[in-house]
């Protein structure tokens, strides 16, 4: 039996954080389910990114869904390439929807959508959404149940 794991460098390796997405390296494996549509959800309640302006912490609950094709996204490498933009200056849209046309090039799936659900500063959360095309009429997609600003948590 063929071993798809066998080319990933970074899970059960000691793997620093990297300096910049740009530098991030997401790893892939085969998606052994091509034949199923189904839904896999990552979801980030501690994505931190840094105002471009004033250099201070923005801090975001991301919710990523998608219905994969031939390719399943890493884990590990997902959670170094979100850490990456710890000390990444971008405004909310830009990290959210960076990450999801990231993905989407990188993976190629059926469907994908983010939920960039932002806490405020200065008094107003920014949320962002975006999604490549029509929900699946076919697959369970769950709602993303982050409520609508009121004090998030």
């Amino acid at each position: 039996m063929e071993n798809i794991y066998g080319d990933l460098r970074q899970l059960g390796s000691d793997t620093r954080l990297p300096e910049s997405p740009e530098a991030a390296e997401l790893e892939r494996v085969p998606n052994p389910q091509s034949d199923v549509a189904y839904c896999v959800r990552f979801t980030a309640p501690e994505f931190t990114s840094l105002c471009p302006m004033t250099g201070q912490p923005d801090f975001a609950h991301l919710v990523i869904d998608y219905v994969p094709g031939g390719w399943l996204v890493e884990s590990k490498s997902l959670k170094l390439y979100l850490g990456s933009f710890r000390n990444h200056g971008a405004f909310h849209e830009d990290c959210t929807i960076s990450i999801a046309r990231r993905l989407v090039d990188f993976l190629d799936p059926q469907w994908l959508r983010i939920g960039g659900y932002w806490y405020p500063r200065g008094g107003i959360p920014i949320d962002v959404f975006w999604q490549t095309g029509q929900t699946p009429s076919d697959v369970w997609i769950p709602d993303q149940g982050v409520p609508p600003y009121r004090g998030r948590g």
